[in-house]
């Protein structure tokens, strides 16, 4: 099984999917984020894009590196990935689809002050306008079909800890 965070930068993705790993028996974190940079450090390089999801190779490389890893270790990935092209969801989605790999969609939410106070103060990352320019994608997304597509998680006042087990609980 799969279960995918979804949500834009700041939505605490990365911390909360730590925490549902290790509430989760037999579970492993799979960041589909490397499978990008890995096609980011193709030389010469892919044809210019400014986010690794529009080159076609990436969403069926995500689906075919996650169903390997299942059928090499069983159990269950955490994965934490923005998305929020609808058409790319619908491609995983269905590409994990074909190879019976159920998948239990949660979006963390947190209102658009909360995400960017989170953002802008962030200590490890520190600020960053490339987070910041998915704001606005993002509530689109959400007010579209994003939210429509899976458990809603509100993190805005919720801790990652709280967020975790509110996520392992429903799994």
């Amino acid at each position: 099984m799969i279960v995918w965070l979804n949500g834009t930068h700041g939505a605490g993705k990365t911390t909360t999917s730590a925490l549902v790993q290790q509430l989760l028996p037999d579970s492993r974190v799979f960041d589909a984020e490397k499978v990008g940079e890995t096609l980011m450090d193709i030389k010469p390089g892919l044809p210019p894009t400014g986010n690794f999801q529009h080159w076609p190779p990436w969403r069926p490389l995500v689906v075919e590196t996650a169903r390997r890893v299942l059928d090499y270790t069983g159990g269950t990935l955490v994965m934490p990935m923005t998305v929020l092209v609808e058409q790319y969801w619908r491609e995983i989605r269905s590409g994990l689809a074909e190879h019976a790999i159920p998948v239990r969609h949660f979006v963390l939410h947190a209102d658009q002050d909360t995400l960017r106070k989170r953002i802008e103060g962030d200590t490890v990352l520190g600020p960053s306008s490339f987070r910041l320019a998915y704001l606005e994608p993002y509530a689109e997304a959400a007010r579209t079909w994003l939210h429509d597509e899976a458990e809603v998680v509100d993190t805005t006042h919720l801790t990652p800890a709280q967020a975790a087990l509110r996520i392992a609980e429903a799994v």
